[in-house]
């Protein structure tokens, strides 16, 4: 094993398969409202993504569901992480937000939850109350977007946040050890260069997380980005070129690091480049960064020869 998997993690942890399941609580993000700027992400077409992303379907509808589908599809699921992944999962006052991860930490067969969110949206009495369901939860997850670590960047792709809201956001959270910290990030960002993306990664290794989402850039329709790719402006990655950064990336992790995942795609609907970004590729581009990480094992033992 080149890397520890989120999957692997679980099994070993609970014994079994740990299903994750995605919901959309019907959140925004304070960079599509106006609070902060407005249209998202250049990048982001929630839907490409998220299965309930703009869904009309309640929590609990969501949930049931779900569990119901993969209790069919897999024997001997261990349990269930509730995973509020659709735009920014703590955009919210307290009450309701209470409200929505009691609904998700109601159910016996889940284990815990994993937010998705923004670092500049998690005051500390956010963070108290996630800290609240690690008491009989024992898998409480807090996942936060950066995507770089340069505010060049970050102020092109309309994040309207910058690196210091992200590290200030991570060390408060550590102030909660119960909490666990994943830490999302995107390679082949316009503009970035081989140094630039691993300058990022020195900056999360030197923060001490739990976990990370290493994801390639990909266009999706619908989005700032489709409109800057057909006029020539963003690079797309190939699956090589992808693997020896991914691979890269991770050398400057700490061994013990979770990832939770080492690529991302979109829906061959959605999907506008790469071609390799779609579902049907994954196990190429999984193969691709294997290969990478025995070519320079392989290298490394010849080195002691």
């Amino acid at each position: 094993m080149y890397y520890r998997k989120f999957n692997d993690y679980l099994k070993e942890k609970y014994g079994g398969r740990i299903q994750k399941i995605a919901i959309d609580a019907g959140f925004t993000c304070p960079n599509r409202d106006g609070t902060k700027a407005s249209g998202g992400c250049t990048f982001c077409n929630n839907q490409s993504f998220s299965p309930y992303a703009m869904s009309r379907k309640t929590v609990q509808e969501q949930i049931e569901k779900s569990i119901e589908f993969y209790k069919n599809r897999f024997k001997n699921i261990k349990g269930f992480l509730a995973y509020f992944q659709a735009f920014t999962n703590t955009y919210a006052d307290v009450d309701t937000l209470r409200e929505i991860y009691d609904q998700a930490m109601s159910y016996d067969e889940i284990i815990g939850m994993s937010i998705g969110t923004r670092p500049d949206v998690v005051p500390e009495e956010v963070l108290d109350l996630i800290a609240t369901y690690t008491v009989e939860k024992p898998e409480i997850w807090v996942e936060y977007g950066l995507q770089t670590a340069h505010f060049r960047t970050l102020r092109k792709i309309n994040r309207a946040h910058g690196v210091s809201e992200f590290i200030d956001a991570v060390l408060r959270t550590k102030k909660r050890p119960n909490i666990k910290i994943c830490v999302h990030v995107i390679l082949g960002l316009p503009d970035e260069d081989y140094e630039d993306m691993m300058e990022t990664a020195k900056v999360i290794a030197a923060l001490g997380v739990d976990g990370i989402k290493i994801h390639p850039l990909h266009i999706v329709k619908h989005t700032v980005m489709e409109k800057q790719y057909y006029k020539g402006e963003i690079k797309e990655l190939d699956i090589k070129e992808y693997a020896k950064l991914a691979v890269d990336f991770l050398s400057y992790l700490p061994k013990d690091i979770i990832v939770h995942r080492i690529t991302g795609e979109a829906s061959e609907e959605e999907l506008i480049a790469p071609y390799w970004c779609s579902p049907k590729y994954k196990q190429e581009v999984l193969k691709a960064i294997e290969e990478e990480f025995k070519k320079r094992e392989a290298s490394k033992q010849l080195m002691l020869i």
